[in-house]
């Protein structure tokens, strides 16, 4: 596979073994039936960790099949550019979803091949449907590990409506880039409450500290046995979706509301910053981590399950943070599957919603007062397009240029109009963040 370098390695937890080869057939089979849960939907694979053939395994093996799963979709493009090679005509999806699931062990997660072979045939063999094709996986695979897979494209990973998007919009390099961070597994970053040192965090998890003062680590695992967690002292939030809340440059005292709360972490930096903060949503499900998360922490907000657009609530605030629904197509690195679930129709009926919820989050704004807009998706619909037409339905409100390096993001994410368009290809040297366009809009006095 070209560039075999640059692939995912998967964390030592979470370590194909030697000592992880006896992992057995009911693992590979939960990583298959994750994978295509992820490849039905939106969501469908976070919904299939509940499912009885994954939820019935012990935790590494449950952990090694999720970890499977992921590096399949991040590589599928290039696992199927190698199976086509040696395929006359395509097998059954139950055959394909078993090769896709050992390539994925040996030539990204390093799972030594005689385990995921083995295995494979095995798995071939306990189905009816599949048993007749038994002697093609051991074939294909046997070949493959024989001959190598030979030359694939990183782009091949990315699906074709998108490329061309992303091409159109950004250039040949960018996309080259973004296929390029779409193959790799990301760190975890943290957001730190104020007066938390980000060097002893950093020392605590084996991590190193990002412009803007969060901190990241290549540290896997239950995060409840990471040093602070308890305490309360951080939580987990791309460093890049840590950026929209330091754009807003909340105050002790002022009065905020974060539409769309759900998951929280930019709540959490607003009440952290000791702001009044009413916390909207409309999934009370969704809220629930951010409960958590402020009892954890020990930090307050009102939380409100309500549609945004629906709120009935008379208030005003000196300020608005409206992270608005979106494809999420900048989330690719943490969230392999949003490539395969987004749909071309997806971007114009998200884009309806974020011109609803714009126009009712400004409403909120007292006169003086500002509102910060922000999506994670990389489509210009959905972000600078979005603010062009607010601006021209509201003239109330004018654009403050964002200070890149002052809000912990890359330099080169400032557009001429002051905004900021990250690429989850930005900071390649750092390990990347996610994708987010982020605007500020004040409302005259």
């Amino acid at each position: 596979m070209a560039d075999r370098s640059r692939g995912p390695r998967p964390p030592k937890d979470e370590q194909p073994r030697d000592e992880a080869a006896d992992i057995g057939v009911e693992a590979r089979l939960a990583a298959g039936v994750l994978l295509n849960a992820a490849l039905e939907g939106r969501g469908g694979l976070d919904a299939a960790l509940s499912f009885r053939e994954v939820s019935a395994l012990p935790g590494p093996d449950r952990a090694f099949a999720r970890a499977v799963a992921m590096a399949a979709l991040r590589r599928l493009g290039e696992i199927d550019q190698i199976l086509d090679r040696r395929l006359q005509k395509g097998p059954p999806l139950a055959v394909r979803t078993i090769l896709r699931v050992a390539l994925a062990q040996t030539l990204v997660l390093e799972t030594p091949a005689f385990a995921a072979v083995s295995t494979a045939v095995k798995l071939a063999e306990r189905d009816p449907k599949t048993r007749p094709y038994k002697n093609l996986v051991n074939a294909v695979l046997r070949g493959i590990e024989r001959e190598g897979p030979g030359l694939t494209t990183a782009e091949s990973n990315l699906p074709d409506w998108l490329a061309a998007r992303w091409r159109a919009t950004w250039g040949e390099p960018a996309l080259a880039g973004l296929a390029l961070a779409a193959r790799e597994e990301p760190a975890t970053d943290l957001s730190l409450k104020p007066g938390t040192d980000p060097a002893a965090v950093a020392e605590a998890v084996d991590g190193g500290i990002l412009p803007g003062g969060t901190v990241r680590t290549g540290r896997r695992g239950d995060l409840a046995g990471w040093p602070g967690f308890e305490d309360g002292t951080w939580w987990v939030q791309d460093a890049a979706a840590a950026v929209p809340a330091r754009l807003l440059a909340p105050k002790a005292g002022e009065s905020i509301v974060d539409f769309c709360a759900a998951p929280g972490g930019k709540t959490l930096q607003l009440a952290a910053a000791g702001a009044s903060v009413v916390a909207l949503d409309r999934s009370d499900k969704r809220l629930d981590r951010l409960r958590a998360n402020l009892a954890r922490t020990r930090l307050s907000a009102e939380v409100v399950v309500t549609p945004a657009e629906e709120w009935e609530d008379p208030r005003t605030f000196d300020a608005v943070l409206l992270d608005a629904p979106c494809t999420a197509t900048g989330t690719f690195r943490r969230n392999p599957e949003v490539l395969r679930a987004t749909r071309p129709a997806d971007v114009a009926k998200l884009a309806d919603v974020q011109h609803r919820l714009l126009d009712a989050a400004a409403v909120r704004v007292k006169p003086g007062g500002r509102l910060v807009y922000c999506v994670c998706s990389l489509e210009r619909e959905e972000g600078e397009t979005q603010v062009i037409a607010f601006l021209r339905r509201n003239p109330a409100f004018r654009t403050v240029a964002a200070a890149p390096t002052d809000l912990g993001a890359p330099e080169e994410a400032l557009t001429p109009e002051g905004w900021l368009r990250i690429l989850p290809s930005m900071w390649a040297e750092k390990g990347g963040l996610d994708g987010f366009f982020i605007a500020r809009l004040d409302r005259a006095p």
